[in-house]
């Protein structure tokens, strides 16, 4: 069942977008001035009319081309410029869906869970049935939680060498999802600034209670993310942390010591120092490079050799803390809560960020590392362009690799309630 989102010619009386009527505006390539475009509303209605491929995000919700309840049932929410939040959307059909986003002209909007009755319809029924029933699993990996460890950026700031945390932690999150939990209906989408986003799409992911969810998400979790001190390591290491290690062990000395170089900070260097279990080695240690300023990262990743076995220290296994020291540094860092709670909302795939311009494309990490300074449409680009049709632009490859995706998952669903029906029937007497 291919899917197809061909998109019209627009009406002779249809505005054109800000950046065609403007002079001022950056033209498509300018990546200077691109740093500075903020979307315009009417480049988003031109973006929502012309780009955005609403049947397939409507199919990857439904799981079948005739509307059910995990679309009909499933809330949506629309965020506006003047910061106004609405929650509790639904739709009948894709046609109403984009006809409503349309209107609307949020500047994104938001996926979440599927009720027992249509969220719109909540205040007419009682507050007990608006428990979500399902929703896909989600993951949230976020640059800003490595604002310990990077240097060369901070906070909404990303660079090619901090994006490469990103890169290594879609890397482990993304085969431990496969092979350790089985699941094969994986779309990794970025988030249009600092992070990624995956969403979990099997049918037995989309029906995890929120125990069940946090079960998964603590499990991946090794480094928990709100004290980044405390690791969940216990001997022997679990097969999950072992393969994790071996990515990053490969990745330490370039992405750490070299390229970030946090323990050349004198803050830093200590607060390492301090993770050290033995406190003669670990007095030594700030003692030295205090003594010694300038240090690099790598010469004092060597310091703690040396001087662990200058001092003889018997009272830890170095290897152990060194494996460990690396886990907290580069270990992916999830937010736990967007995976447990299933009414959490999410920035819907192919949104666009209101703060960059970036559209929230889809990327399959076994395809090939995702690149978010080359890989990601803009939309002052797209509507710079003149075109009508997502074909036709930079949207082109995300779309059809999202629409393969949504196809594998639709008729896997297909296939799967067939099975269901018949286990039911011959269950029947």
């Amino acid at each position: 069942m291919p899917i197809l989102e061909n998109s019209s010619s627009p009406p002779a009386s249809s505005p054109l977008p800000s950046s065609q009527v403007n002079a001022d505006a950056s033209p498509p390539g300018d990546e200077v001035s691109l740093k500075n475009y903020k979307p315009s509303s009417a480049d988003m209605a031109y973006y929502y009319e012309h780009f955005l491929p609403f049947k397939s995000i409507y199919l990857w919700l439904n799981h079948s081309q005739a509307a059910q309840a995990d679309f009909t049932m499933r809330e949506f929410a629309f965020e506006y410029k003047s910061g106004a939040y609405q929650r509790y959307n639904s739709f009948h059909s894709a046609t109403e869906f984009k006809q409503s986003v349309v209107k609307a002209q949020p500047t994104r909007f938001e996926v979440g869970a599927v009720y027992p009755v249509e969220p719109r319809m909540r205040k007419s029924v009682s507050k007990a049935l608006m428990k979500p029933i399902a929703k896909e699993l989600v993951l949230d990996i976020d640059l800003t939680d490595y604002d310990d460890v990077r240097t060369c950026c901070s906070g909404t700031e990303i660079c090619p060498k901090c994006w490469r945390f990103i890169t290594l932690a879609v890397k482990i999150v993304h085969r431990a999802l496969q092979e350790d939990f089985g699941f094969e209906h994986l779309v990794w989408v970025f988030s249009g600034r600092r992070g990624v986003h995956c969403w979990v799409s099997d049918y037995r992911a989309r029906i995890l209670d929120e125990t069940r969810r946090r079960a998964i998400v603590e499990y991946l979790d090794v480094l928990s993310v709100k004290s980044k001190k405390t690791l969940n390591l216990k001997k022997p290491y679990h097969p999950h942390v072992e393969r994790a290690f071996e990515v990053l062990r490969d990745e330490f000395v370039e992405v750490i010591l070299k390229q970030q170089d946090p323990w050349s900070l004198p803050d830093r260097a200590e607060a390492l120092a301090r993770t050290v279990p033995d406190y003669k080695l670990s007095s030594a240690l700030i003692r030295h490079w205090k003594e010694v300023p300038g240090r690099t990262s790598a010469e004092k990743w060597l310091d703690v050799d040396a001087f662990y076995q200058q001092l003889k220290v018997r009272s830890f296994d170095l290897q152990d803390w060194k494996k460990e020291t690396i886990f907290a540094t580069m270990y992916p860092r999830l937010d736990v809560e967007v995976s447990r709670q299933m009414n959490h909302l999410l920035k819907s795939p192919f949104c666009v960020h209101p703060g960059t311009g970036n559209v929230c494309v889809p990327f399959d990490p076994s395809e090939k590392d995702f690149d978010p300074f080359a890989d990601t449409p803009n939309l002052g680009v797209l509507v710079g362009s003149g075109e009508t049709e997502w074909q036709k632009t930079g949207l082109r490859h995300s779309v059809e690799l999202f629409n393969r995706f949504v196809n594998r998952l639709v008729s896997e669903e297909v296939r799967h309630k067939r099975g269901r029906a018949e286990d039911k029937e011959n269950l029947e007497f």
